[in-house]
């Protein structure tokens, strides 16, 4: 063999000799096995909703809500909170009754909240209990429908996330005197200060379209609901106080204590009408016979 064939030959050997050395480099091993078991490991895209019960109402009438006390005998209503794990990070959607209600035992009747509630176990008690692996501390962002004091019972509670907030509800949660009826603001005073991003319509919260925050003021003047895009569920809507009860939804009832009644309105045509094209389901969450029917955590929707 010629001494130039034997030298291309040596550094062609010399450069597969340092190409699989660099590609081992990479791996935790540092060989070029494992390096090519990593390359075939799969990225969870995996979209997940666990429910969680934070509380109960109790209502001697339900004529604040344009509802005759005969037309229905439904009197208590469930208070949920749900988290959300994407792929790119965890959102906490509504934050069930203030932790309080859960020091006194059974029913907790306080003017305050200014009806009966029910807090059996606070959401951070849940979380520990059910060691799903994360806590009030886990989340990137927190989002609620609105800022009534049954959705936002934790606010405060939660570390280090991004609050995701409409315009109308962050001036409001801050307003002096009140403007918005059934609003504890010491429950959101830690968010003053937070991290926060105002939004001024409809949010796509991870860049993907499977979990967006859908502008519906009226009930409060940033209210909004929530949309996922389930791979096995299906699409669904999580209704805020869009509606209460299924009368509510079937005659388009509204509530007596919304701020803007004309608003609410269209709120309700177009959610509907998002529903109507995404083929999706709506939850509406302060539907006791519904969420009875629920899967609720450990187990999840995907």
């Amino acid at each position: 063999m010629k001494a130039s064939q034997l030298i291309t030959r040596g550094l062609v050997l010399l450069l597969l000799f340092v190409s699989v050395a660099c590609d081992g480099s990479d791996s935790a091993s540092g060989t070029g096995e494992a390096s090519i078991q990593d390359s075939t490991q799969t990225v969870d895209t995996t979209l997940k909703l666990y429910v969680f019960e934070c509380g109960r109402l109790r209502f001697d009438t339900v004529e604040n809500f344009s509802i005759g006390n005969d037309e229905t005998d439904v009197r208590d209503l469930v208070v949920p909170c749900y988290i959300i794990d994407h792929p790119a990070g965890r959102m906490i959607w509504d934050g069930g009754l203030p932790s309080y209600v859960a020091d006194t035992e059974g029913w907790h009747d306080n003017e305050r909240i200014g009806r009966t509630a029910q807090l059996d176990r606070t959401l951070a008690e849940q979380l520990s209990e059910l060691e799903l692996g994360f806590d009030l501390n886990s989340f990137d962002y927190m989002a609620f429908s609105h800022i009534h004091y049954d959705h936002v019972g934790v606010a405060n509670e939660v570390r280090g996330a991004r609050w995701l907030v409409q315009r109308g509800d962050f001036d409001a949660a801050f307003a002096e005197p009140a403007t918005v009826p059934a609003l504890q603001p010491e429950l959101l005073a830690n968010l003053r200060d937070g991290d926060y991003l105002i939004l001024d319509g409809d949010h796509d919260v991870f860049g993907d379209g499977r979990v967006q925050l859908i502008s519906a003021p009226g009930h409060t003047p940033g209210h909004q609901v929530l949309f996922l895009d389930l791979v096995e569920t299906g699409p669904l809507v999580l209704s805020g106080d869009l509606y209460h009860f299924r009368l509510s939804r079937e005659d388009r009832r509204v509530p007596v204590f919304n701020v803007d009644p004309m608003l609410s309105l269209a709120s309700m045509d177009r959610v509907e009408t998002l529903v109507a094209e995404r083929n999706a389901t709506m939850w509406i969450e302060h539907d006791l016979a519904l969420f009875e029917t629920l899967r609720t955590a450990p187990e999840f929707y995907e």
